[in-house]
């Protein structure tokens, strides 16, 4: 998938989709890995920014299928692991070669971005740690108070009852 197939998905071209667009595919070639058709690559991404829409469009991993993770630490750091390999790598943007002012002018930021060496962005490590498990199908549940479906594994007790969360954190804080 190129660039400019990412841009479409995304909206539009940003310094952000292109950090996310490099980061990506340094870690998949890394890997020798092609995007993902299944569950065949994992990422964990450390922000909910721009980049990871183009993460998604490299990789194939996304919240459906179970094989993205998100971790709310705020960092422009994806970690992707290959299942059959088991290898995995992490990508940490760190943005060093950067020209001075040339965050401030978004078009060529972006710009620079897609275009200048890795090692001037990123820094790239091989991860030992265990690969998140492969999706579980979870059972849906009414709950008996808003009566919508809810998974499983999300309900919470409240006064005897299993519910939702919303319903939970709404009649707890009544």
């Amino acid at each position: 998938m190129d660039y400019a197939d990412i841009v479409n998905f995304h909206g539009h071209s940003c310094p952000g989709l292109a950090m996310g667009y490099r980061m990506s595919t340094a870690a998949m070639k890394a890997l020798g890995l092609c995007r993902s058709g299944d569950e065949e690559v994992v990422a964990i991404v450390e922000n909910d920014a721009c980049g990871v829409d183009a993460l998604q469009c490299v990789t194939g991993c996304t919240f459906g299928k179970g094989n993205l993770v998100f971790r709310d630490y705020g960092k422009s750091v994806y970690t992707l692991f290959s299942r059959k390999s088991g290898r995995g790598v992490r990508v940490v943007f760190h943005g060093r070669g950067i020209p001075d002012g040339l965050r401030e002018e978004r078009a060529a930021y972006a710009a620079f971005l897609l275009e200048c060496p890795d090692e001037t962005i990123i820094e790239m490590q091989s991860v030992a740690q265990d690969i998140p498990l492969p999706a579980r199908i979870r059972t849906s549940v009414l709950c008996p108070l808003c009566r919508e479906f809810v998974m499983d594994a999300r309900l919470r007790e409240f006064d005897g009852q299993n519910v939702c969360i919303p319903c939970a954190e709404q009649n707890a804080s009544a």
